[in-house]
C-alpha cells in the first residue's frame, strides 16, 4: 500500500467514526512531530500497540480483502498488567477479514451499528484443520447453533462471543453499508495468539510516498 492510501483510509475512517457518535482517544489525532520525545512516558502505548491498524492481510485489495482498527486499550501479558483489551474496528461491504482463530483469548465481536455484520464460523480440529461439527456460540448470551461455514448475521446491537479455536472470519453484508465493530477480549497478542488457516502478512508493506498522517503502531520502531 502507499502511505497515500493509508492517509486517505484514515481521514475517512475518522469522518465515519465522528458520523456514528465514537470518539477516539486524543492520540488517534497525534501528528508525526507530536510522538517526539515520548519514548518513556508513552511506552504503554508504544509496547501494548495501542493506535491506529490498517489491515490488507498480504492481499495488496484493502478494499476486498482489509481491515480498518484502532486498539482503546490493552495489556501485557509478560507485564501482568491489564488483563483486557478493547478495539473498535471498521469493516466495509464484503471486505474480508480472512478466516482465523485464537489460540488463548475470549473475545466479543459487537455491532454497534449501521451495517449487518456477517461472520462464518468453524470448529478447529486438533491439527488447526476446519471441522465439520456444528459450532456452538453465544448470541447476546443466548446459545445459538450454526452450520460450519453458515452466515450468522449481526444486526446492529447484537454481540457474538468467540471461545478459543473457533475460526471466524467476517465482513459487511452487501447493500447494508460499513459496519462499526467494537470487540472486548482478553489481552491481544496478534504475534503469538493467530492463526490465520491460510498463510498471510500482518501489515502491509507501505510505500512512503507522501509523510504519515497520524502513525500506524506497525509505525513505532521507525519513527519513535
Amino acid at each position: 500500500m502507499k502511505r497515500s492510501e493509508v492517509c486517505h483510509i484514515i481521514q475517512e475512517s475518522k469522518y465515519f467514526f465522528s458520523k456514528r457518535i465514537f470518539h477516539l482517544p486524543v492520540l488517534a489525532l497525534w501528528a508525526p512531530e507530536d510522538w517526539k520525545g515520548s519514548a518513556e512516558n508513552c511506552s504503554e502505548i508504544i509496547e501494548n500497540k495501542l493506535g491506529w491498524g490498517i489491515k490488507d492481510f498480504g492481499s495488496n485489495d484493502f478494499e476486498g480483502r482489509g481491515l480498518t482498527l484502532f486498539t482503546i486499550r490493552n495489556g501485557n501479558w509478560d507485564k501482568k498488567d491489564k488483563t483486557y483489551c478493547e478495539k473498535i474496528m471498521i469493516a466495509g461491504e464484503n471486505q474480508e477479514t480472512p478466516l482465523h482463530f485464537h489460540r488463548n483469548k475470549t473475545k466479543d465481536i459487537i455491532n454497534l451499528g449501521r451495517g449487518h455484520l456477517v461472520m462464518e464460523l468453524y470448529m478447529a480440529m486438533e491439527n488447526a484443520e476446519l471441522d465439520n461439527r456444528p459450532v456452538e456460540v453465544q448470541v447476546d448470551g443466548v446459545k445459538t447453533i450454526v452450520k460450519p461455514g453458515e452466515q450468522l448475521v449481526l444486526i446492529p446491537g447484537q454481540s457474538l462471543c468467540l471461545e478459543p479455536r473457533v475460526y471466524h472470519r467476517f465482513y459487511a453484508q452487501e447493500g447494508k453499508g460499513w459496519v462499526l465493530i467494537g470487540e472486548v477480549s482478553a489481552v491481544n497478542d496478534d504475534a503469538h495468539d493467530n492463526r490465520f488457516y491460510e498463510e498471510i502478512g500482518r501489515f502491509p508493506a507501505i510505500e512512503e510516498d507522501v509523510p504519515p498522517l497520524h502513525l500506524l503502531v506497525s509505525d513505532y520502531d521507525k519513527y519513535i
